[in-house]
């Protein structure tokens, strides 16, 4: 486990999170608010928008390894890959980067915030919700999504080049496969819930929707908010145990 700056780690993680909300809820919000350019653009181009995400996410995160949600990281310290250490500077930073990249896309899209009629519509830009409100099945669809990225997360690192929480291990191309898998798993397992499978993704611009001055803005909905927490830090924390087992990677 190589030595790091965790002042520069922490800001790595910051802007690559920052980069990647940002992107990520800046596409909800063209497609779901009114008067935008993108209105009505569909499911689907909210999955390759976060998937392209969390590309430019990984530019602004070399130094760190992109590691960019404390699912992924939570299952790089389970595995030894990074310290305990590295994953809360990690968390922390990316929690922050999450709530400042949230409020840069609401200054980007201020007057189509304040053009939409619908609180659900301004949320949804914010932080994800479910189709239908079962909360078990809802943790257990986020489980199941984060345990696929996290476990593609580990195939990459172990059979191919990247290295997730090195610094300096992620160059630009090779980011491109762990951005297809999120673009998949939208499009598979995000209908039930609009696929957090990151808890800073989630609750980082939820905390900017309930500070944020947005007129109309309703509710944050804080009684479903522990679902895209929880659900997945306990995918991501499967994956790390059953990569080695599933992946051979323990021989």
């Amino acid at each position: 486990m190589p030595d790091v700056n965790l002042g520069l780690y922490f800001l790595s993680e910051f802007v690559g999170t920052a980069l990647l909300v940002l992107m990520g809820c800046g596409v909800v919000a063209n497609v779901a608010l009114a008067k935008t350019k993108g209105n009505g653009g569909g499911f689907l181009m909210v999955n390759w928008g976060w998937g392209l995400a969390v590309f430019v996410g990984v530019l602004g995160s070399a130094y760190s390894g992109a590691i960019l949600n404390p699912a992924v990281g939570l299952g790089l310290a389970i595995a030894g890959k990074i310290s305990i250490v590295q994953f809360f500077v990690a968390a922390g930073a990316e929690l922050l980067g999450g709530i400042i990249g949230a409020m840069l896309c609401w200054v980007a899209y201020r007057s189509h915030f304040a053009a939409e009629a619908d609180p659900a519509a301004k949320l949804g830009v914010f932080a994800t919700g479910p189709a239908i409100r079962t909360p078990f099945g809802n943790f257990l669809t986020e489980v199941f999504g984060t345990f696929v990225l996290v476990f593609a997360v580990f195939g990459f690192a172990d059979y191919g080049d990247i290295q997730v929480g090195v610094p300096g291990g992620l160059g630009p191309l090779t980011a491109l496969p762990v951005a297809l898998v999120v673009v998949g798993i939208g499009a598979s397992l995000g209908g039930p819930t609009g696929y957090a499978i990151n808890p800073a993704r989630d609750l980082g611009p939820r905390i900017a929707h309930a500070l944020l001055p947005i007129p109309g803005k309703g509710s944050s909905d804080w009684g479903y908010a522990w679902v895209p927490v929880a659900g997945p830090l306990v995918g991501g924390a499967l994956a790390a145990f059953a990569a080695p087992v599933l992946l051979g990677l323990a021989a």
